[in-house]
């Protein structure tokens, strides 16, 4: 079946690349107005070449993360313009540093939590009151397996993510009955810039390329969505209530 978001207004941050910018696409592909939000510009304007040359919509939002405020001003704004907001793609994060966790600086790991921790809960707290007004308002968290893996040298971002998958899961019983759905989606392995960061020797024509995962997140936008308060694993494209082993 063909998904059809007409009309529908989403955001998507992390939008200047990697499964961030191939969210947007499809996002943009199936009828949605996407406001990208990125640090990059020059990916942002690539993405708003695409999206314009298939015949979609985008606004561009240029913003980094850690500015809060600029959150705050973002919510704002959608609804000035729109009134509510439909779909919510919380994508953007960083890894940080792959190393003992007693190597880690204390700068490093305050940018991981800062950028995949707290701005993720500052962007839920900016655009709840909008998804609460959209008729079928449908929430998306990125995560990974490593909130539940614990690999050595992971500590930084597993713990964020372990964070953010909490969030997600307490916000979706919070909502549980309005018509917002919230779910967490584990991407698994992406041939992405944050995956060569994290793996150099892997060899990144084994992996998805980050258009594949896209296409199979970008359904849990869709209105006709009944799940909750779940983890979805793209690469098994299935939903599970915790981490099953692999």
């Amino acid at each position: 079946m063909t998904l059809d978001l007409t009309g529908r207004v989403a955001v998507v941050t992390g939008a200047s690349r990697g499964i961030g910018y191939f969210i947007a696409k499809e996002l943009a592909a199936a009828g949605a107005h996407v406001i990208a939000v990125a640090r990059t510009v020059g990916g942002l304007e690539e993405l708003d070449d695409q999206i314009k040359a298939a015949g979609g919509q985008a606004t561009l939002v240029p913003l980094d993360l850690a500015d809060m405020a600029g959150i705050d001003r973002l919510g704002g704004a959608i609804h000035e313009r729109w009134g509510k907001l439909d779909i919510l793609v919380a994508n953007a994060g960083v890894l940080g540093v792959i190393s003992p966790i007693g190597h880690v600086e204390a700068k490093t790991f305050e940018k991981v939590m800062t950028i995949n921790v707290t701005s993720t809960w500052r962007l839920i707290r900016s655009v709840d009151p909008l998804l609460r007004l959209s008729d079928a308002g449908r929430a998306i968290i990125l995560s990974s397996n490593a909130a539940h893996s614990a690999r050595a040298f992971w500590a930084p971002y597993a713990a964020s993510k372990a964070a953010v998958e909490t969030m997600m899961r307490s916000w979706a019983h919070e909502t549980q009955s309005l018509a917002l759905r919230v779910n967490a989606a584990d991407p698994g392995a992406t041939r992405t810039a944050m995956r060569a960061q994290a793996v150099p020797g892997e060899d990144p024509e084994t992996l998805p390329h980050p258009s594949e995962i896209a296409r199979r997140i970008v359904p849990l936008g869709s209105p006709e969505l009944r799940e909750t308060g779940l983890i979805f694993q793209a690469k098994h494209n299935r939903f599970v209530s915790y981490r099953q082993p692999e």
